[in-house]
């Protein structure tokens, strides 16, 4: 099947033609045509599987085939010439910035403008922007609300709505912020959400934003993808950061993204890398957005080695061909381990994740394999056995936190010797079996609501109710609450949370 089988325009075809794109991946194959009918959509899909031209080629070809409501403005006020038609709401910075990227690059032999707005960056520059006018915005929830309640944008003539990982959306606490943007939309537009799961959660938001939709699942909730070979390494947890070292050096790695549980964690270890005469850069919430852009800059054309990233910044981060995922620490969420590992093995291309694993965390690893439903092999690499003596410790989650990870017994004998043979050769990848689907990436630094950088919203506290996506609502706007927001934090502090969820997180 090809692209002009999908009923998209030659405009359209001709910038997937120069992009090298011929054949639709699956999520293109039944969302395309789906979204050009007009009805509302909830698509099971995660990143790395080409969901967003999923959206933003079919928004572009409805949009370009009629013409845009009048706008209305005040009398003696000009007004932009343009009107916003459809807005993408996405978790986080990097995320919004790949999405608009995207639309510009399917788009540009059509004659629409495109916007991303996010945080952590000026807000004037945004203001003359919307002033100029601007057809198609891509937008996290908290800083379209401080233009909002400027009254620096009109949200009244919108035609399509997107919200792109909306599990993450409400993982990280933007379930009023989406509620607020939902009232001042027009009650009559085309909803499109796209979720990685399907959890009760998303069924309910789905259960009230959504008029009869068609659903698309292309992946098993919580399948790790096939192309990903998972090991273990236990290791002390002193020794980590030298075990990192050694496995970078002998394996000649090029192009490594490492997990830690914490932004002073991630700092921490970027700084002792370089140390070791290996190049990294940390990303986390507290960079600036400047910053973040560099890293990633720097990591995407190769001459940084390392990029070290907490799970809520590493959202965004797309790149085709990324080899290797290290779990500096292991999440004490244990969906977020399925996210971290969905930013290799991309697109069909292979991909290495390894945990390094202390007896601090085995509670985390049994999680996590809990969730998964198999079993991950363990290896130890010689000169970095484990001290037999080791007890598990209580592990800091920043902000004061701690939990146990532990079992309170030592870690299980390995199933085999490997990983990182003294003679620098490539050690051989495990892939295990019981894996079936493709799974998404996670993590990405949102904004969170503030007029200054700093301040990540917290998590949900209440669970919301189950509800069915295909029930039809007798109004639009409104969406499922089930959540309260945690408090707001500022320069940099993280909101408070609550509820059933600890996330762990001082993003």
């Amino acid at each position: 099947m090809s692209f002009s089988t999908l009923g998209l325009s030659e405009p359209l075809l001709r910038a997937l033609d120069e992009c090298g794109y011929t054949e639709p991946t699956p999520i293109q194959r039944q969302a395309i045509p789906a979204v050009l009918g007009g009805g509302d959509l909830l698509a099971g899909a995660q990143t790395g599987t080409g969901k967003t031209a999923g959206f933003t080629l079919p928004i572009l070809q409805l949009l370009s085939e009629r013409a845009a409501a009048p706008a209305s403005f005040p009398r003696g006020s000009a007004g932009p010439r343009r009107v916003i038609r459809a807005l993408v709401l996405t978790p986080t910075r990097e995320l919004a910035a790949q999405v608009e990227e995207n639309v510009r690059t399917y788009g540009k032999y059509l004659s629409f403008r495109s916007m991303v707005m996010f945080g952590g960056v000026g807000i004037h520059p945004q203001i003359k922007q919307l002033r100029d006018g601007v057809d198609i915005l891509v937008a996290t929830p908290g800083r379209l609300l401080d233009h909002v309640s400027q009254r620096t944008i009109d949200l009244s003539r919108v035609e399509i709505l997107v919200l792109d990982e909306a599990d993450r959306m409400l993982d990280m606490g933007f379930i009023r912020d989406i509620r607020k943007i939902l009232a001042l939309l027009p009650p009559r537009r085309q909803n499109l959400l796209f979720s990685a799961t399907f959890s009760d959660e998303i069924k309910a938001l789905a259960d009230s934003l959504l008029d009869e939709p068609d659903l698309i699942e292309v992946a098993r909730r919580n399948a790790t993808a096939e192309t990903v070979a998972q090991r273990v390494l236990a290791v002390g947890r002193d020794r980590k950061r030298e075990l990192l070292s050694h496995l970078i050096r002998q394996n000649d790695w090029c192009q490594v993204l490492v997990f830690t549980r914490t932004k002073h964690g991630a700092n921490r270890l970027a700084e002792q890398l370089n140390k070791d005469g290996i190049t990294a850069m940390a990303i986390h919430g507290n960079k600036s957005q400047g910053a973040r852009t560099r890293a990633l800059s720097e990591f995407k054309g190769g001459t940084l080695r390392v990029l070290v990233a907490t799970d809520i910044a590493a959202r965004g981060i797309d790149i085709a061909e990324l080899p290797h995922v290290v779990n500096f620490e292991l999440p004490n969420v244990p969906e977020d381990y399925v996210h971290r590992i969905g930013r290799t093995g991309r697109a069909g291309a292979d991909g290495e994740a390894l945990s390094l694993v202390c007896i601090d965390e085995l509670k985390f690893l049994s999680d996590i394999e809990r969730l998964i439903k198999r079993s991950l092999p363990r290896e130890t690499v010689p000169g970095f056995e484990l001290d037999p003596n080791d007890r598990p410790e209580p592990i800091e989650l920043g902000g004061g936190r701690r939990i146990n990870g532990g079992l309170g017994r030592g870690m299980p004998r390995p199933a085999r010797q490997g990983g990182g043979a003294q003679d620098g050769r490539r050690p051989a990848s495990t892939s295990g079996t019981g894996q079936d689907a493709r799974r998404p990436a996670s993590g990405g630094g949102h904004d969170g609501r503030r007029s200054a950088s700093g301040g990540a919203a917290g998590h949900e506290g209440r669970r919301a109710p189950a509800g069915g996506p295909g029930a039809r609502r007798s109004s639009r706007g409104g969406a499922a609450d089930g959540h309260s927001r945690g408090g707001r934090g500022g320069n940099g502090g993280g909101g408070g949370g609550g509820g059933r969820r600890s996330y762990g997180r001082d993003d």
